[in-house]
C-alpha cells in the first residue's frame, strides 16, 4: 500500500511572534495521524517524554489544549506555545480587587462629603 500524505499548518509561537508554516505529514497505512506523531515527523521532538513539550498545554490545534495521542485532520493549525509568564487566575484576582478598592475610595469620599 501506498503513503498517503496530509497537510496540516504548525504555529510556533515559542519565541516571540507565531512563525506559520505548512507541512506535509506523510502516513503509512498503518499509523493514524495523531498531535504526537505530527510532532515527531516534523522533528520537534525526539519522544513523547521530550522535555520541551512535557508540562501540560505547551501543544494544541486551533487554540484547544490537545493531548499527545488527540487526532489531528488535513488543514488542521498545531499550535505550540511558550509557558505562561504571569498566572492568568492571579491577573482577574488582582484586577477585581482594584475594582473593589475604587469603589471602597468612592464611597469614603462621598461620606466625607457629606460631612463637610
Amino acid at each position: 500500500m501506498a503513503n498517503r500524505m496530509m497537510e496540516i499548518w504548525i504555529c510556533d509561537a515559542r519565541q516571540g511572534n507565531p512563525i506559520l508554516s505548512p507541512f506535509q505529514l506523510v502516513l503509512t497505512p498503518a499509523e493514524t495521524p495523531t498531535v504526537g506523531l505530527a510532532l515527531l515527523k516534523a522533528g520537534l521532538v525526539v519522544d513523547q517524554a521530550d522535555l520541551a513539550f512535557a508540562r501540560k498545554g505547551c501543544y494544541g490545534v486551533f487554540g484547544k489544549r490537545k493531548e499527545w495521542d488527540s487526532p489531528i485532520y488535513a488543514g488542521d493549525r498545531l499550535e505550540l506555545y511558550s509557558p505562561l509568564l504571569i498566572d492568568p487566575k492571579a491577573v482577574r484576582r488582582k484586577k477585581a480587587n482594584q475594582n473593589q478598592d475604587a469603589k471602597f475610595q468612592a464611597a469614603a469620599a462621598k461620606r466625607k462629603a457629606r460631612r463637610l
